[in-house]
């Protein structure tokens, strides 16, 4: 943890729903002028997609069929872990960027599945975004979780976040059903292992529960609305949380837990709003104190 120079992660599993969270802070960084810098996950891979492919091959040859993002083999964490030290040290530190799909090349001039140069972040940020795979994590080599000043989980249930992966790998990857549903089977165990554990570490929890039926995620026509949700908000600290407050803004919440509130999935936005900016604002303000 730092106070001059603050780092957020925002952890969840592939199809969670983490890049939604990122723009909600995006506009509240907008509108508190707070100048961020953005760390992807995905930028920590080891492998770009040829190379996945090519390991993933090789592992299961040597009697390991479960090779996946999850765990740490395919993972630079050592060198996130470096950007993490680095940044709340300094505020700076080094990344890049790894293209998913055919949209993002324009822009960044690298082909799909590849990464981009690594550079160094900007000086003069007031704080560091990270969202992505591993941005609490713990293994036997690496700990992410002690840098972060406010650790931020994305975890819908599993049948959601399954239907959530397979509408965006169908719809903007390219990727076949069976496709999908082999890369899920593939990771459960380093799931299980690694992505787990991960929301004991977090500070707060969002977790979107359908109302709708979701039993077979692998034949589900489309995603459960915001409105056809419930989204549980699991405080892993709750002394200081004005829970009055936040029942009175939010209709139709309610306590389930002395740490967790219950609010209807179309409020998330504004719930996050109104639990993360004075979070925000005071890891700013205290930054801007120590400097």
């Amino acid at each position: 943890m730092s106070i001059k120079h603050p780092i957020i992660s925002v952890t969840g599993s592939s199809g969670a729903g983490t890049t939604s969270v990122r723009h909600t802070f995006e506009n509240i960084f907008r509108r508190e002028n707070v100048t961020a810098a953005f760390v992807q996950g995905d930028a920590f891979h080891r492998y770009n997609r040829v190379d996945m492919e090519r390991a993933m091959s090789e592992a299961a040859h040597l009697g390991n069929p479960n090779f996946s993002h999850f765990g740490p083999e395919a993972n630079l964490l050592d060198e996130l872990e470096s950007l993490f030290r680095s940044y709340a040290s300094s505020g700076t530190g080094r990344t890049r960027q790894y293209v998913h799909d055919d949209l993002e090349p324009r822009s960044c001039k690298t082909p799909t599945g590849c990464f981009t140069s690594w550079t160094n972040i900007e000086p003069g940020t007031n704080l560091l975004l990270y969202e992505g795979l591993h941005g609490a994590v713990v293994t036997e080599t690496s700990n992410l979780a002690q840098y972060a000043d406010l650790k931020i989980g994305v975890v819908p249930v599993i049948n959601l976040e399954w239907i959530q992966k397979i509408d965006r790998d169908r719809g903007h990857r390219g990727y076949t059903t069976e496709e999908v549903t082999q890369a899920i089977l593939r990771r459960m165990p380093d799931y299980v292992r690694y992505i787990c554990p991960q929301f004991t570490e977090t500070d707060i929890n969002f977790q979107r529960i359908p109302t709708v039926d979701t039993s077979n995620p692998f034949t589900a026509r489309w995603i459960p609305t915001p409105d056809e949700s419930m989204v549980i908000i699991r405080f892993k600290e709750p002394r200081g949380i004005d829970f009055p407050y936040l029942l009175s803004m939010i209709h139709d919440s309610f306590m389930s837990r002395a740490n967790s509130i219950v609010i209807p999935g179309g409020k998330l936005d504004l719930a996050m709003q109104l639990i993360l900016t004075p979070l925000i604002l005071q890891l700013v303000e205290r930054g801007r104190r120590a400097l």
